[in-house]
């Protein structure tokens, strides 16, 4: 067993023989920014102060040789393979926010439902202790037995008494996984499911208005922070502006609705990017943003989708004075996309 020493908070973890450093730390409840948890993004890329670790096989695009001689891991695939490994990681960041995740934890296919021309939504039921996650997080879902390579995808409700989740997964062209899900996997499956992963969670303790940006399923983990906040009673308005190219790929139209009757505080838009429709907004969201709001300095910001559709939307947010620390993003690995 190790010890992952994190500075400069000085808080450490163990990690068991076997595991990466960044299950180490999701074990112990603390958060890093991860997203394709194979070497291929870098979003957990940190800096190792001292130690030896096994970095395992990764992408050069994700983690380059002059970085690998700054002293520089990724560490969804590093292994510590000396007694206490030092990296650095900021002092707040390292405050426990995570449940520790778990792996193929079962659950059965109790719902299937088509909800657009490529997503397919599935209602999952635990069978035993359900899992523990925060809004805004994803799972793992695959069956290796059969040889479906298991995919992320995030978690589109709040955590319910009864443990069910739901996944939306889109056709991925090319993607194996998604491709079961659509075409082979049916009501009264069994499955397993690995998680909860991510840190697309922002922060309970932030009172400010909240501006929500989605795309395609990226609407997924935004759905699920809509819902707990407004089910937490949240008394600051929560804006929700969807993207989709065609009213086709439109889903979850019903929810909020009823959310924007219950919730005086809620109100949602949509933009059309290859139709225009009365009633619809047209355009793209980031070339939307600052007529529908000029400032944003005081806002909560939340963008969800394609890796380009998030780095626009955090541009012109930025550029309309959104804060740093107030904003949150889930950018989904391309790789992952096409490939799931």
């Amino acid at each position: 067993m190790a010890r992952i020493v994190m500075q400069p908070s000085g808080v450490a973890v163990e990690c068991v023989h076997g595991d990466t450093v960044l299950m180490a730390l999701e074990k112990a409840g603390h958060a890093l920014p991860n997203n394709c948890r194979a070497g291929a993004c870098g979003e957990c890329k940190v800096k190792v102060l001292s130690g030896q670790f096994d970095q395992g096989v990764v992408l050069d695009m994700a983690l380059s040789q002059d970085e690998r001689q700054q002293g520089l891991g990724l560490m969804c695939m590093a292994k510590p393979i000396s007694d206490e490994m030092v990296i650095e990681w900021g002092t707040e960041d390292a405050r426990p926010k995570l449940f520790p995740p778990r792996e193929n934890a079962l659950f059965v296919v109790v719902e299937k439902r088509q909800v657009a021309a490529r997503v397919v939504e599935l209602q999952l039921r635990p069978v035993g202790k359900p899992i523990r996650y925060w809004p805004g997080q994803y799972v793992t879902l695959g069956d290796e037995r059969a040889g479906v390579v298991p995919r992320s995808y995030s978690i589109a409700n709040a955590p319910r008494p009864d443990g069910e989740i739901v996944l939306q997964v889109t056709r991925a062209e090319g993607g194996s996984t998604s491709a079961w899900v659509h075409d082979t996997l049916e009501v009264g499956a069994a499955v397993k499911i690995s998680g909860a992963y991510g840190t697309f969670i922002g922060d309970p303790s932030v009172d400010t208005p909240v501006l929500c940006l989605a795309a395609g399923t990226g609407l997924a983990p935004i759905q699920a922070l809509a819902e707990a906040a407004l089910r937490r009673g949240y008394r600051r308005p929560v804006t929700l502006i969807v993207a989709a190219r065609t009213r086709e790929d439109l889903y979850s139209l019903g929810l909020m609705a009823w959310w924007r009757i219950k919730h005086r505080n809620f109100d949602y838009r949509i933009t059309l990017g290859r139709e225009q429709v009365e009633g619809y907004l047209h355009g793209r969201i980031d070339a939307l943003l600052p007529g529908l709001f000029p400032d944003l300095s005081r806002h909560s910001v939340f963008a969800a989708g394609s890796p380009a559709f998030v780095d626009a939307c955090v541009a012109t947010a930025r550029s309309l004075g959104a804060r740093n620390e107030l904003t949150h993003t889930e950018g989904f690995f391309e790789q992952q996309r096409l490939r799931g």
